[in-house]
């Protein structure tokens, strides 16, 4: 019988990723080194986030405040080389930030303002709506496909002629939805002058192979209109350590730069970050048992009859068949905190996958709830 460690040292990733559906369930439960959750603390399936922390290199840096006492020039540098060898693009075409957060921020001062429209899907993350506003530029939301894809044709002739700023989340926040790699070329070749698109690739490591996915960093397209923001905030669990970069041409990263706070990334995430790229075997075992624990969600949602949005993502969203709001206190009175609402899907939970332990704990809540309405 093939072990537990052969098989994540010898298993390739497209073939471990199609073969979750057959392994057995007491490999949800292998884990990193074990985290104490917050003693009386409740359960956080709400903001997804990586349940099980950084990578184990990570948490086994030595003296990781090294150099705390200065600026952190070199360690931009490091990272910055870094990120653009593992991309094969230059340096000067990356751009770090606080989080990929402050990429969007960054986006939206740079290529939206007055006259100037940013454009986004409903819903969406929606935390660059914000930066657009407090920019002057004019916010149009565009409602998601039947299918929770983009509508990519309506975003595009919802820009105008002036331009602006074009959001796509891919995966996308909170539907955990895939818009078409195919239907992305042709609405970017497609776009006005002067129009850019923001590719935020933040969920880009969950998503299995078989999916009709390819990351605008694995296949670039016209760096000089697409940016891609990528973020440590979800596969390497570092969240709380802010850190992000984008990705995209010389003349739209200086653009960027303009808008950027100086030295907004600190010296012990920037050598998390560096730490964690140099990992590719932590790196797939983190790939790997998200979608062992995203396959065993999805299949006690499918014993209870529940309608679920296909998931590429470490979170799943679900039509709950009740009023969300409803719902969320429900499981907040039971010590587990869910998603938010997102309007105009009134009645769907979006779950960040936690633990199988938390996993088990929301579904005792759930079945609670169901027998009690």
């Amino acid at each position: 019988m093939l072990s537990r460690r052969s098989f994540f040292k010898t298993a390739g990733l497209g073939a471990a990723v199609a073969a979750t559906a057959s392994l057995p369930t007491e490999l949800l439960s292998w884990a990193e080194p074990q985290r104490a959750p917050q003693p009386g603390g409740p359960i956080l399936l709400n903001s997804n986030e990586n349940a099980y922390g950084p990578l184990p290199s990570v948490l086994a840096m030595k003296d990781p405040f090294q150099d705390a006492n200065r600026y952190p020039d070199k360690g931009y540098d490091k990272l910055i080389e870094r990120i653009a060898a593992m991309h094969n693009v230059k340096a000067d075409q990356v751009t770090l930030g606080c989080g990929s957060t402050e990429i969007l921020k960054m986006a939206a001062s740079a290529f939206t303002g007055p006259g100037k429209k940013l454009v986004m899907a409903s819903p969406t993350f929606e935390a660059i709506e914000f930066y657009a506003r407090a920019a002057n530029a004019e916010v149009v939301k565009v409602p998601l496909a039947a299918s929770y894809s983009h509508q990519l044709v309506q975003m595009a002739e919802a820009v105008g002629k002036n331009g602006g700023l074009i959001y796509v989340c891919n995966p996308n926040n909170p539907t955990a939805s895939v818009t078409p790699r195919r239907s992305l070329e042709i609405f970017i070749r497609n776009l006005p002058p002067d129009t850019y698109v923001l590719m935020d690739e933040a969920y880009h490591d969950f998503v299995p192979v078989a999916a009709d996915y390819i990351s605008f960093l694995s296949t670039p397209i016209d760096p000089d209109r697409v940016i891609v923001a990528r973020t440590f905030s979800k596969i390497y669990g570092m969240a709380g350590l802010r850190l992000g970069y984008a990705v995209t041409s010389a003349r739209n990263s200086k653009a960027m730069a303009a808008h950027k706070l100086e030295d907004s990334t600190n010296i012990l995430a920037l050598r998390a970050g560096i730490t964690s790229l140099a990992n590719d075997d932590e790196h797939q075992t983190a790939v790997l048992r998200n979608g062992f624990d995203r396959d065993e969600f999805q299949r006690q949602a499918a014993l209870r009859k529940l309608q679920v949005i296909p998931s590429w993502t470490n979170f799943v969203m679900f039509n709950t068949q009740r009023p969300i709001r409803t719902v969320i206190d429900y499981f907040k009175n039971n010590n587990i905190r869910i998603g938010r609402p997102f309007p105009p899907m009134d009645t769907f939970a979006r779950v960040s996958l936690g633990k199988p332990e938390e996993m088990k704990a929301f579904w005792q809540v759930w079945d609670k709830m169901v027998a009690n309405k």
